[in-house]
């Protein structure tokens, strides 16, 4: 809403424009970025339909992650590729750092070698 605005009043001339304003109860917006992510705590989030748009509107403590090239490869993936080669655990981790992650890509890899 507008600051110094009658909530209820700014309600209605948004009502006659055949505006609608619903508020979002967020924890926590994240928008991710080629390089990084933008995370906003404690958010004040509203959606608003006018003139058959949606638009977002996010306030709130805005900090930056920056994003790992390393592929995050769990003990469950690990685990999937070593059941489905016979590779060692260390085998497998490195079959799926070499594909980024991806187990079927790993499995195949190993497979073939």
């Amino acid at each position: 809403m507008m600051p110094g605005m009658n909530p209820k009043m700014m309600k209605q001339a948004m009502k006659k424009m055949g505006m609608q304003q619903e508020d979002i109860d967020a924890v926590e917006v994240i928008i991710k970025c080629p390089d990084k992510e933008l995370v906003i705590t404690d958010p004040t989030v509203a959606k608003v339909k006018a003139m058959g748009t949606e638009q977002i509107t996010v306030s709130g403590e805005i900090t930056e992650r920056e994003l790992s090239s390393e592929p995050e490869i769990s003990e469950e993936d690990i685990n999937t590729v070593v059941e489905q080669t016979g590779a060692s655990e260390e085998e497998a981790e490195k079959a799926l750092e070499e594909v980024e992650g991806d187990i079927a890509a790993a499995i195949i890899n190993l497979k073939s070698e």
